[in-house]
């Protein structure tokens, strides 16, 4: 059997970062399985709707590079792909399963309920809807007439409901603990229930690897996919992507948007490989390895339900890692020079900029900071540290002749800078800690910075000149 896996977002706001790591598990199972991989767009919920979310949930597949073989933008067999395009479906099965029994007309007021569902919190049950007794002729009379209803599921009252997981033993619900959810609501909108189990159905979905949080609706699904006759999907609810305190990851505690990681010029391939080891490890050990490799080692049955930590630290090792040991330079240059167009800043793609990146790339982790950490690059009016300014102030007497000594190398190349150095200290009998670091100070306002020989030699002679005069003064 070809295997049929899906993501179906609500355009609600910013792509969150566990739709991406959903996504990625249900694209390699599909990939995995010679099968398809559908993103369906859940928008029956207008009052959460924003309108562009929609748009940047593709943009953030895209950059990922997880395409779905059918979606609201390829199309397909099985489309549309948006909830609010299939309205006129939910209605007609939730009729279908009033029908055939297994669903009620309930015609209960806000009012009503509120009082219901009171009364079964102070005697422990769940609640009991009033209409689920009537008669059923009498129950479509009303409806004939125009009354408002909802369609509810009629729950049996006895026995249990178990869903079958892949990660998991089997999980029981006792029946009686299920209240009647509603399927179709007084304006003919589907509830998630009843529209997520058509959807999965109709689309040919074999696998549903969904969050945790939704394993207390499945027992609801199962119900549904028994009342419609019709074989239950694999269900398999990967565990929830966790702050470093062990809660579900929220905004508030550390950023959830897709946007925002690559904004701060993360890359897409560091971000996949560290979702990939979210709750799975490689079965050889590898901590860095691509989507193609991921497809290759991973089984959904080696899947751990530990709560794995998102971590924006080991997220940062993982791009570091990719910046230095896995794109080439060529590669890290470009993406960088585009990422920095992408921020609104202009420069060129020359010798130097390809000068100063080579001599960065180890001491970065993302794109964002190559800026921040570089501004004696590009302009005479960088900022000079409290550190570096006592560096300098220590070796006022020193600078004036370290100037001359560099302004008359015959080459200034990496070497060249390092010999005269040697030299210079060993003239005047200091270490080269006593030596270089004022040099530092005074051409990058900081202590931290690539290594001098090769950062000078990169500044160009003139410039290194002029700044270690300028600081003499």
């Amino acid at each position: 059997m070809s295997v049929v896996t899906r993501i179906a977002p609500s355009p609600t706001g910013d792509p969150h970062v566990g739709t991406a790591y959903i996504g990625l598990f249900n694209y390699t199972l599909a990939r995995q399985g010679g099968g398809k991989f559908i993103l369906r767009i859940e928008d029956t919920d207008r009052n959460r709707y924003v309108p562009d979310s929609e748009k940047r949930i593709f943009q953030m597949m895209q950059w990922l590079g997880l395409t779905p073989d059918e979606s609201p933008l390829q199309g397909g067999p099985n489309g549309p792909y948006r909830q609010s395009e299939r309205f006129g479906l939910y209605g007609e099965y939730a009729r279908q399963l009033v029908a055939d029994g297994h669903a009620y007309y309930a015609f209960e007021t806000a009012e009503e309920l509120t009082a219901l569902r009171e009364a079964a919190q102070a005697e422990g049950r769940v609640i009991a809807v009033p209409s689920r007794d009537l008669e059923p002729g009498a129950a479509q009379a009303r409806v004939t007439a125009g009354e408002a209803a909802v369609i509810r599921l009629k729950v049996p009252r006895e026995g249990e409901t178990v869903v079958h997981d892949r990660l998991r033993d089997p999980i029981h619900f006792q029946n009686r603990e299920i209240d009647d959810k509603v399927l179709l609501k007084a304006d003919g909108f589907p509830t998630y229930h009843l529209a997520n189990v058509v959807d999965d159905r109709l689309m040919g979905v074999t696998h549903v690897v969904r969050a945790e949080e939704w394993i207390t609706s499945t027992p609801i699904h199962v119900l549904l996919y028994r009342a419609f006759g019709w074989p239950e999907p694999a269900f398999a609810h990967m565990p929830l992507l966790r702050n470093s305190d062990k809660s579900k990851i929220s905004k508030r505690k550390n950023p959830t948007s897709v946007e925002w990681y690559q904004q701060q010029g993360f890359l897409p391939e560091a971000m996949l490989n560290f979702l990939a080891t979210m709750g799975w490890t490689h079965p050889d050990g590898l901590e860095v390895f691509d989507l193609a490799e991921f497809g290759r080692a991973f089984r959904l049955e080696d899947v751990t339900l530990g709560g794995p930590v998102f971590s924006q630290e080991k997220l940062r090792w993982y791009n570091g890692k990719y910046l230095r040991e896995v794109l080439t330079e060529e590669d890290v240059t470009r993406r960088l020079h585009d990422f920095l167009a992408g921020q609104k800043v202009t420069l060129p793609n020359d010798a130097y900029f390809r000068a100063v990146v080579r001599l960065m790339t180890p001491r970065m982790e993302v794109f964002s900071e190559f800026l921040e950490k570089t501004p004696y690059f590009w302009s005479e009016e960088y900022p000079v540290t409290e550190k570096a300014q006592v560096a300098i102030e220590g070796a006022r007497d020193l600078l004036p002749d370290l100037a001359g000594r560099l302004k008359n190398l015959p080459d200034f190349g990496a070497a060249d800078i390092r010999a005269a150095f040697a030299a210079f200290a060993q003239e005047r009998g200091l270490k080269l800690g006593k030596v270089m670091p004022p040099v530092r100070a005074a051409v990058a306002g900081t202590m931290e910075s690539p290594d001098l020989p090769d950062l000078l030699a990169t500044l160009g002679r003139d410039r290194v000149v002029a700044r270690i005069e300028r600081a003499a003064q």
